[in-house]
């Protein structure tokens, strides 16, 4: 017997943001999903005479978008915002890292919950995770991670990280924290052979990603690189965030950020870093010859005081941008929609001014820049036929948008609009602004459990 036809889902009456290479737009339009794919996207009804049509949605008022795309992020932080609030990367770091070295499996799962939630609720389809904190004894952190993403429906990459420099090698985590070289390699080869999936509809990846260069050994830096190439896999790491990571380069390697990494193998179109505030032109030429891509956290930049990204300056010299979220211990809000604001804005502060960015600009580093920075453009970050169907309706109807006469400014520079529906491989995740498949009530109270356990533990010493 054949197979049964894929069920169609129907929206209609809306403004579309294809976000596609001319940037195609329709202030009146009509998407048709069908299984996990979008089969047509157009201006006005869908077309008459679709079978296996399971669902039609009347999206007038709203503004259809691809999903946003977050490019780093680390989830266990959920449980320690609002502290050290007032401190720059390196001390904030210091004051932190006592209290990450406690975590444990069913603190990192309800972490990863929170914060995947939240996303997940404002809009973002596609998430990451970069965990880079083994301490001893913890559990299966890896998997539980994996299982929070799979629980609430989003396409997930989990940018399996390490560290091997401990304080009684410099480094500034304590040593029980730290894994060794022998066992970062090993433990992250096994994670993307039981977890990474290179087809076209993967809901779950993973990456090689040693910590940072205050936090790891040359050697773990250029084995892993070795290892993600030999085993087909994407490389990330933090890259350039403060002058004193400049510094820390200089001192210790004798060159800066930049060039370390094209010295460790830590250059190229399957890379991309996080921040990359602190970047000198050669530095963008380096990435643009390379093709390295960037994940811009203006929220977390802001927050620590690192600086503004050159975000201008990557864009025009044709380095891919994403936006991150980055942890919820420097952006306490956890979301990613409220990012393309910031990013706009911040970026306005810059040399650039009231020209850095737009807002059409600030949507595509949301989405199609995201995607890039996955190594996914093929798949996700635009609306169109046969991509996957990860799809957002935003409500633009209401009090907070509706004298906006443009949605996509309204989206931007407005306030965060309401999801109404939010689809990952053309399954709905997202309902009026809940979360389909998981108990948003029950995770904020696993949270506040775990974040109160943590901190006792910690106190402990």
């Amino acid at each position: 017997m054949a197979p049964p036809a894929a069920q169609r889902v129907v929206i209609e009456n809306c403004a579309i943001a294809t976000v596609d290479a001319g940037d195609t737009e329709y202030a009146s339009g009509h998407l048709v999903l069908t299984g996990n794919r979008i089969e047509s996207v157009g201006a006005g009804k869908a077309p008459e005479g679709l079978e296996n049509v399971a669902r039609r949605i009347d999206a007038s008022g709203h503004l259809a978008t691809p999903g946003l795309v977050n490019t780093h992020h680390h989830f266990y932080q959920w449980l320690t915002r609002g502290l050290a609030t007032d401190h720059n990367l390196f001390d904030w770091l210091v004051a932190l890292y006592p209290t990450w070295a406690r975590i444990d499996e069913r603190m990192t799962y309800a972490a990863a919950q929170g914060s995947l939630a939240m996303m997940a609720r404002g809009g973002v389809t596609t998430a990451m995770d970069h965990h880079y904190v083994f301490p001893r004894g913890c559990g299966d952190l890896s998997g539980s991670i994996i299982r929070a993403a799979a629980e609430t429906g989003v396409r997930f990459t989990l940018a399996r990280g390490s560290m091997d420099r401990g304080e009684k090698d410099g480094g500034l985590p304590p040593d029980f924290a730290v894994e060794t070289l022998e066992g970062a390699l090993a433990a992250t080869e096994e994670t993307v052979r039981e977890h990474h999936d290179a087809s076209f509809d993967a809901m779950t990846q993973v990456a090689v990603a040693p910590c940072s260069p205050f936090s790891v050994s040359t050697e773990l830096m250029r084995e892993g690189a070795e290892l993600a190439r030999r085993l087909g896999v994407r490389l990330h790491t933090h890259g350039s965030e403060t002058v004193e990571e400049e510094k820390f380069c200089h001192e210790l390697f004798g060159m800066g950020p930049t060039d370390y990494f094209e010295s460790t193998g830590w250059l190229g179109e399957d890379v991309w870093m996080a921040h990359c505030v602190h970047m000198t032109d050669s530095d963008i030429a380096a990435f643009a010859r390379t093709r390295t891509g960037v994940a811009h956290c203006p929220s977390s930049n802001a927050r620590l005081a690192a600086g503004i990204a050159r975000v201008p300056d990557l864009l025009k010299a044709g380095v891919p941008v994403g936006l991150g979220v980055d942890g919820t211990a420097s952006n306490e809000s956890g979301e990613l929609h409220t990012e393309l604001r910031n990013a706009l804005l911040i970026n306005r502060l810059g040399a650039h001014r009231e020209a850095a960015l737009n807002a059409r600009q600030a949507l595509r580093l949301g989405t199609y820049g995201g995607a890039q920075v996955l190594g996914r453009a093929e798949q996700i970050g635009s609306l169109e036929p046969g991509k996957l169907a990860d799809v957002v309706l935003w409500r633009m109807d209401t009090l907070a948008h509706a004298s906006i006469a443009d949605p996509v400014t309204a989206l931007v520079f407005g306030a965060a609009a309401p999801v109404t529906a939010s689809f990952v491989n053309g399954r709905q995740i997202v309902e009026h602004g809940r979360l389909v498949a998981v108990d948003e009530d029950a995770i904020a109270r696993s949270t506040r459990e775990e974040a109160q356990r943590l901190a006792r533990i910690a106190a402990q010493g």
